[in-house]
Parts: C-alpha cells; sequence; structure tokens
C-alpha cells in the first residue's frame, strides 16, 4: 500500500472510531455544529470563520445575487479606464495588440471571424462585474473598490452603446435592468435531447460502420519516391 493510501486509511479509522465514541456518549449533549463535529473527527483544521466565507464568496449571479452596495457613472468609468485599463484594451475598448476587445462587433457574430465582445456576445452583464471585480486590473487584481467596478461597468455599456448618458449611475438597485443585445441568442444545453443517438443505454460494439475499401495506392498515382534518400534542401 502506498504511503499515501495508508494516511488516508489511518484517517478513515480514526474518524469512525471516534463518530463511534461521540455516539455512545451522553444523548441528553447538544450536537455540536457540522463543521466543528468533522474538525473533532479528523483532528485537522477548524471551521471557516463568518468574514473567512465573505471573503471568498464574491461571485455575482444574473439575477444581481451577490452584488455589493455600490454606484458609478459612465463619466467616472471613463477617467478609471484611460488610467488602468486602456493601455491593454486600448481608448475606445478596440484592444491593443493581442489583447481582447471589448466594444463593437454587433451583427459579426454569424461572419467567418465574429467579433466577440462584451456588446456583441455577453449575454449577462453580471458577468462583466464579476470579472473585472476578481481578475481585473491585470497585474493588479482585486485592487478595484466595488464603486470603481460599478462606473468601469457603466462605461462599457456606453462603449458598447447600451446605455447612452455619460452620467447614468448604475448600481446594485437598477444594475439588473440593463439588458444586454444577445441575451436572447443564448438557450439551454440540449445535448441530452439533439444528440440522444449518442447516448444509447446499448452502444454498437462491433460491425458499427460499413467496411471502408481502399480505391488507390500512392504507387499508382505516383507519388512514392523512388530513390532511397529523400531531396536535397539548402
Amino acid at each position: 500500500m502506498s504511503k499515501s493510501a495508508k494516511v488516508f486509511a489511518s484517517l478513515v479509522l480514526c474518524a469512525a472510531a471516534t463518530a463511534f465514541a461521540v455516539s455512545s456518549g451522553d444523548a441528553q449533549q447538544p450536537a455540536a455544529p457540522k463543521s466543528a463535529q468533522v474538525a473533532t473527527k479528523l483532528g485537522l483544521g477548524r471551521a471557516a470563520l463568518t468574514e473567512e466565507v465573505k471573503a471568498w464568496d464574491t461571485d455575482v449571479r444574473p439575477d444581481g445575487k451577490g452584488l455589493p452596495v455600490g454606484k458609478g457613472t459612465a463619466k467616472q468609468g471613463d477617467e478609471l479606464f484611460q488610467a488602468q485599463c486602456a493601455s491593454c484594451h486600448g481608448e475606445f475598448g478596440q484592444g491593443v495588440g493581442r489583447w481582447p476587445v471589448l466594444a463593437g462587433g454587433e451583427g459579426t457574430l454569424k461572419a467567418d471571424r465574429p467579433d466577440k465582445t462584451v456588446g456583441s456576445f455577453w449575454p449577462d452583464l453580471s458577468t462583466v462585474y464579476d470579472y473585472i471585480k476578481r481578475a481585473m486590473p491585470y497585474g493588479n487584481a482585486q485592487s478595484l473598490s466595488n464603486d470603481d467596478v460599478y462606473a468601469l461597468v457603466a462605461y462599457i455599456l456606453t462603449m458598447n452603446d447600451i446605455i447612452k448618458d455619460d452620467n447614468f449611475e448604475l448600481n446594485e438597485k437598477n444594475f439588473t435592468s440593463v439588458k444586454m443585445p444577445n441575451a436572447s441568442a443564448f438557450y439551454d444545453d440540449d445535448r441530452e435531447t439533439a444528440e440522444k443517438e449518442f447516448w444509447k443505454k446499448d452502444p454498437c460494439m462491433k460491425d458499427c460502420r460499413p467496411v471502408q475499401k481502399v480505391i488507390g495506392r500512392a504507387i499508382n498515382v505516383d507519388v512514392t519516391p523512388e530513390g532511397k534518400s529523400g531531396p536535397k534542401v539548402d
């Protein structure tokens, strides 16, 4: 048995023994919280503090759940964007070099080379807030305040002509009222229905395809070199 497997087996046995001891104790004692029980059984770690959970629980959902209290205007966002974002994304969200383009691309999604920007492709505004708050600016992530992020999101909306007023104030109360242009083009994953043929309980395991026939050989079309060495390359 490997060393890691032995350690895991020991932990399991310790947990089982502790669980038996707890279950055979005084039934009148109040039960400890589940997280505390786990820590007691394994002898590892401690229950997470409320502030520690809050520090990690920062995701923002499309329905607005998780949005912090804050506010910011597109005009304020413009100043922030030029100072902290334009070096990669361009002054107007057009992108610099290979850095992502944030604006434009409307009507290009059916083209051979679609421009998938915030305005042309993203279905939910919450993704913009969540990503900026979590990962931007590049190299200095999570340095922006909640108000800064609201202002930047508002500015990105103006760059994509989703809102027209530079003084528009975006906040946690009106956030979900903003509808993205491509939101209706997304749909639930339907592979269970659309690709049902691939999910058979009894899949074909033999003679599933017609026998392939050889219709020509390289020697017949004169593509095999006659010499034993390849051509000289300078």
